[in-house]
Order: structure tokens, then sequence, then C-alpha cells
């Protein structure tokens, strides 16, 4: 096999580490090109100790230099930076005759004036809006197979979006009842020196926050709306809990008139029977993040409450993994036509 040259763009932070993790056993990749400002010039190995002895730990971080990249070699890029500065490498990349894959916010949203709403700054490239598909596999895997820009979705949309999809398709559910609870590991904050993410600040502790207008709102909605065929709005509230990682999200809607609730486990089952990635819980399964962290899986179960006439849905994921790096491999073996699991078979 010629193994695809690839190379990770901000590879210090929680996201470019569990990219290295994956890519490290990756049949089909050969990493070139790993960047970061901070570390350029040290090895991978002496940044993450965990990576002493992994096949091509002994390679250097370099600037994240669009003419430096290019000059690997690499055919495809993971891009692992803040919002607002993806899109510029993004392009430079592009430009080069390179693949992107791109882990920010920079490229979720079709329409560049929600970018600016929710993000609070004027969208940095919004010319490659319409080219760039957002990246659920499970739900757009020719677009991704087809694409040179993939916009991977943030870690709660992946959460919510993959339960909730079919049923809107379906027109099973009132889109205006939809609320979902997300519980996220502190890593989802990303690897930065922050008060509120100190070990004594959290530890044995909980809170809401990003209440009530969290930034991934923007690209739930739209994904939920172009899946009702029509302008979707939800209560989303996000919670920080004491972990390292994972996610576990619990979404109720109420029934339309006349639904069987038999319907919501045969539209999932319809949508991700043969899913590589999707493992359906059933009816009164209730998903654990023991059970996905450090994989690629989401687990999805359901319930019914006749009380009150709406389902409830349950998920959890590892946020640096299906809701991260993991789907962003995933991503990649489409567009390279690899097989889904290369890289991902791990429990």
């Amino acid at each position: 096999m010629n193994r695809i040259k690839t190379a990770i763009v901000g590879a210090s932070g929680y996201t470019g580490m569990e990219l290295l993790r994956l890519l490290f056993v990756h049949p089909g990749v050969e990493l070139v090109a790993a960047t970061s400002r901070q570390e350029a010039g040290k090895s991978l190995s002496a940044v993450f100790p965990r990576f002493r002895k992994a096949a091509g730990a002994g390679l250097a971080f370099i600037e994240p230099d669009p003419d430096a990249i290019a000059a690997t070699g690499a055919q495809v890029a993971f891009l692992a930076l803040p919002h607002g500065v993806a899109a510029e490498i993004a392009r430079a990349l592009l430009e080069r005759g390179l693949k992107v894959i791109d882990l920010s916010a920079d490229f979720r949203l079709r329409d560049a004036a929600v970018y600016q709403e929710f993000y609070e700054h004027p969208h940095p490239a919004p010319d490659l809006l319409a080219e760039a598909v957002y990246g659920l596999p499970e739900i757009r895997t020719a677009e991704i197979e087809a694409a040179r820009l993939i916009a991977a979705p943030g870690c709660y949309p992946t959460s919510i979006l993959l339960p909730l999809l079919p049923l809107l398709r379906e027109n099973l559910i009132h889109p205006d009842t939809v609320v979902a609870n997300s519980m996220s590991g502190v890593s989802g904050a990303g690897r930065k020196a922050d008060l509120s993410l100190l070990f004594c600040e959290c530890n044995e502790s909980a809170r809401a926050y990003g209440v009530p207008k969290h930034r991934h709102l923007s690209e739930i909605e739209q994904e939920l709306s172009l899946a009702a065929g029509e302008k979707v709005t939800i209560t989303f509230i996000p919670h920080l809990i004491p972990v390292n990682s994972g996610i576990v999200t619990t979404t109720t809607a109420k029934l339309r008139d006349g639904v069987s609730p038999d319907a919501i486990g045969a539209a999932l089952e319809s949508a991700y029977a043969d899913s590589d990635f999707v493992r359906l819980l059933g009816r009164g399964g209730c998903a654990d993040t023991k059970n996905v962290t450090r994989t690629n899986f989401i687990d999805i179960g359901w319930q019914h409450d006749p009380r009150t006439g709406r389902v409830i849905l349950m998920s959890a994921e590892d946020n640096l993994g299906k809701g991260a790096g993991g789907q962003a491999v995933q991503c990649f073996n489409l567009m390279f036509g690899l097989s889904p699991i290369d890289g991902l078979q791990n429990f």
C-alpha cells in the first residue's frame, strides 16, 4: 500500500495528541509534518513521552508555514487549530494542492452571517463555505468521498445530531420541542492555562456553562433544520463534569400525534444498522461514557415517556474521539478510499 503523506497542523493540543495517537498506528498514513509554534524544533516524543518508540515519533515539530508543510510532500492536512486561525492556513494549503480536514469551527456553517453572530467576528474565508462538506460520515458519505475540504463537526453536535437526524427526517417529532442536555469532560475546553479549568476548580464539581447560546448551537440548528426541512430552534445546555474526556447527552422531544414509540427504534435501526461506529443500545439502553472513551464509537439508546409523550434519546461518545480526532480520521478514510475502520479499531 502507498501510504498517504499526512500533516497535522496544531499538533500539540489535546485534539492534536489524539490525532497523533490514531495516525501513528494507521496502516495507510505516513506522518510527514506536525506543527506547533510553541514546540517547534522539539521531537514529538519529547513533547508527548507516551509516544516514545512509536514509529515516526522522532519527527520534529515545525512552524505552521504552508510552504514548509507543502514541501514535505503532504497530500492532506488535519487542522487542529482555534476558530478564526484555521481558515487562513486552510486556504493556503488548498492552493498548494493539499486536501484539508479542519477540526475548528471555521467551515461548519453555510452562512457567514450566522458565523459572525455566534463567533463575534467576520468569517475569514466566506468564499470557501459553499465548498466545505460537514463531515458526519454516517450522514454525508458520498459528499465526503468527493471533497477536498472537510469541516469536522463539533463534539457536542455529534452527540446530539446522530440520535436526532433520523427522527427529523422521518417527521416523528415536533422540532420545536427539542431540549438537549450534555455533559463533557474537561479536555473539551482545550489544552490551555485557564483558572476555571484547574483541578481544584473542576474536581468534585459540575456546572452548566455557555447558557443560553453556546457556539455549537449554530451548527446543531443548521443540520437539524436541513433534516427537518424547516427552521429548527432548540434549547441546548452544556455542562462541565470532572472527567478527562467523554460526553453524555440526553435529548428529549415530543412525539407527533399518532406516532408509535416503536417508530423511534425503527428509524435509528434504518439509519445506523450497518454503521461501523454507531452502536444502538435499543429501547431502555442508557449510554455510558466509560464504554466509549478512547474509541470512535457513539452509543445511542432511547426510551419513551408515556406521561409526557416525549422520546428520550441518550448518547455517549469520546469528545476527543468520535467528537473530534476519530471522526476526522473516519472522514480521511472516506476521502482516500480506505477501509472505514483503518486506524480506528480500538475498543
